[in-house]
C-alpha cells in the first residue's frame, strides 16, 4: 500500500460519511483509510459511516484523549511508507492524496490549500480567514516550505513522522498544529507547500461555536508558546495583514475576525491563570 490516509473523528457520523465519499473518489491509486474515533458519544453511528463508505477502512479508537494522540494512533496503525491526514468535516478533492504524496515523498513532508465552501457563510469564512493567513504567512519564499500547516491537509512520510510524532499533551484541537509544524520546522522538515492540493473545509459554525473556537485557539497558543524557545507573538504587520484578509472576504466576516483577537487573547490569559494557579 502506497498511501495510508488517517481521519480522526468525533461525533459527526454525517461529516464523516462526506469525507469518506470525497476519499472514495481520489485517483491516487491504491490507498488505505484509517478512521480515528476518538471518544465519540455514539460509536455505533461512526462504525455505520465507515461500513457504508465502502471503503474496507480500518476503525480504531481512543478514549477521547485529543487529535494529536489520535492522529499517532491512527499513524501507528497505517501500513504505508507515506501518510495523509485530514479532519472528518473536510472533503478532499480527487487530486488531492496524489498531489500532497508527490510533494511528501521529495521533502518529508507536504501541506495544501484549505477553502470554504461555496456560499458559505461570514462565520465560517471569518475562521479560515485566520487560518488561511497562517499558513501562507509562514510560507518561505526561497524554499517553498511552511513553518505552519493545518493537519486537515496535510502528509507526512512515516519516517519524518516517526522522528516528529504529535504531542499529544495538546489535549484539544488548538495548538498542535502549531507545534508539530514548528518542531517540523526547526528540524529542517518544514511541509512543501502544494495549494494545487485542496480540501473543502465544510466547518458548522454558528456565532458561539466560532467564540468558543477562538477562545480554544487562544488556550492552544498559550500552550504552543510555553512549549520552547522563540515561540512569540507575532510582528503587529501580521495582525494588519489577517485583518485585511478578513474582510477581504466580506465586510461580517472581516469584522469577525476583528473580534476573535480579543476572544483569543482571552483564551491565551484563561490559559496562562490555570498554568499559573495549577
Amino acid at each position: 500500500m502506497a498511501t495510508s490516509i488517517v481521519v480522526p473523528t468525533r461525533d459527526r457520523p454525517d461529516a464523516l460519511r462526506a469525507c469518506l465519499t470525497a476519499l472514495a473518489a481520489q485517483d491516487a491509486g491504491p490507498l488505505e483509510v484509517i478512521v480515528v474515533d476518538d471518544g465519540s458519544r455514539d460509536r455505533a453511528a461512526v462504525a455505520a459511516a465507515v461500513e457504508a463508505s465502502g471503503l474496507g477502512a480500518r476503525l480504531v479508537h481512543t478514549p477521547g484523549t485529543g487529535p494529536a494522540a489520535a492522529r499517532n494512533l491512527g499513524a501507528r496503525a497505517a501500513g504505508a511508507g507515506l501518510i495523509c491526514f485530514t479532519d472528518d468535516d473536510c472533503e478532499p478533492r480527487p487530486d488531492w492524496a496524489r498531489l500532497l504524496g508527490v510533494a511528501a515523498r521529495t521533502h518529508g513532508a507536504a501541506a495544501g490549500k484549505t477553502v470554504v465552501p461555496d456560499a458559505a457563510g461570514s462565520v465560517v469564512a471569518a475562521s479560515q480567514a485566520i487560518v488561511e493567513h497562517l499558513t501562507v504567512a509562514s510560507l518561505d519564499p526561497a524554499s517553498g516550505r511552511l513553518g505552519f500547516a493545518p493537519t486537515c491537509n496535510l502528509a507526512i512520510t512515516r519516517e519524518a513522522l516517526g522522528r516528529l510524532p504529535f504531542d499529544e499533551s495538546f489535549p484539544s484541537a488548538a495548538g498542535e498544529d502549531r507545534d508539530w509544524s514548528a518542531r517540523a520546522a526547526a528540524a529542517g522538515l518544514g511541509p512543501s507547500y502544494v495549494p494545487e492540493a485542496v480540501v473543502v473545509h465544510r466547518q458548522a459554525l454558528g456565532a458561539g461555536a466560532f467564540v468558543r473556537q477562538q477562545f480554544r485557539y487562544g488556550r492552544g497558543a498559550a500552550r504552543f508558546r510555553a512549549r520552547g524557545d522563540g515561540r512569540r507573538v507575532a510582528r503587529p504587520g501580521f495582525y494588519t495583514e489577517l485583518v485585511r484578509r478578513g474582510f477581504d472576504a466580506g465586510p461580517a466576516a472581516g469584522g469577525l475576525v476583528v473580534a476573535a483577537q480579543a476572544i483569543t487573547a482571552a483564551g491565551v490569559a484563561a490559559e496562562r491563570l490555570s498554568r499559573g494557579s495549577g
